[in-house]
């Protein structure tokens, strides 16, 4: 393995310049695409071709990140067994959510979307991803220090959602909290804390999702 803390090799950087039709073709096109990407609740069981999530977490590890440091682990779940008790620990977890810590504020906001404490798509999309976030990494037993965690790996997950989306699979993000079960689950070290949890897979025969509006163009972008 590579020291991230090496002095740094710099080779000619390939990129490749278009014109500026295919810029914008290039671009809109993307668009469009991951404008057909929505969160994915009701998953079938069929089973995932062989090496896709592997090309995906590829993309997902070329994203940026502070200092280099790449602090993200990506574990796939396809145990059934497993699956089932990240299930029972979410759902657990989402129960105290939904009775005891959520606001009325939340719980509005969250009614238009119909969730519940109640996930079966943990254990019946074939695969689940779960991403881990290293807050600090180990070189021999020492501490060594990364930089912009939490951007780093959401720009990562953000790699990873458009990767599964481009390659013809549904997701979702979910956030169970706490995660600390996932960790302790799954067998991650402590310097490791669960990030986001990815059900992957196709999406259910007559699968239904909210028929939600974005904001257009002119609300989330300002030019000066």
């Amino acid at each position: 393995m590579s020291d991230p803390q090496s002095p740094s090799r710099f080779v000619p950087l390939q990129f490749e310049r278009q014109t500026p039709e295919r810029m914008l073709a290039r671009a809109r096109e993307l668009r469009d695409d991951l404008a057909r990407r929505r969160s994915v609740r009701a998953f079938s069981d069929e089973p995932l071709p062989e090496g896709l999530l592997d090309a995906c977490i590829e993309t997902a590890g070329s994203a940026p990140s502070g200092a280099h440091r790449q602090p993200w682990t990506f574990v796939v779940v396809r145990d059934p067994e497993l699956k089932r008790q990240i299930r029972e620990a979410a759902e657990e977890e989402e129960r105290k959510l939904y009775s005891e810590r959520i606001t009325p504020e939340w719980r509005e906001a969250l009614a238009p979307l119909g969730t519940d404490e109640h996930k079966p798509f943990l254990e019946l999309a074939p695969a689940l991803i779960v991403v881990f976030r290293e807050v600090f990494g180990l070189e021999a037993g020492e501490k060594r220090t990364n930089y912009y965690t939490q951007e780093s790996v959401g720009i990562a997950v953000g790699f990873l959602l458009a990767a599964l989306h481009h390659a013809g699979l549904a997701t979702l993000t979910h956030t169970p909290s706490p995660m600390g079960f996932l960790g302790d689950l799954l067998g991650r070290p402590a310097n490791e804390k669960a990030y986001v949890l990815i059900p992957v897979g196709y999406p259910a025969q007559g699968c239904e999702v909210p028929d939600l509006v974005r904001k257009p163009l002119d609300e989330i972008r300002v030019e000066l």
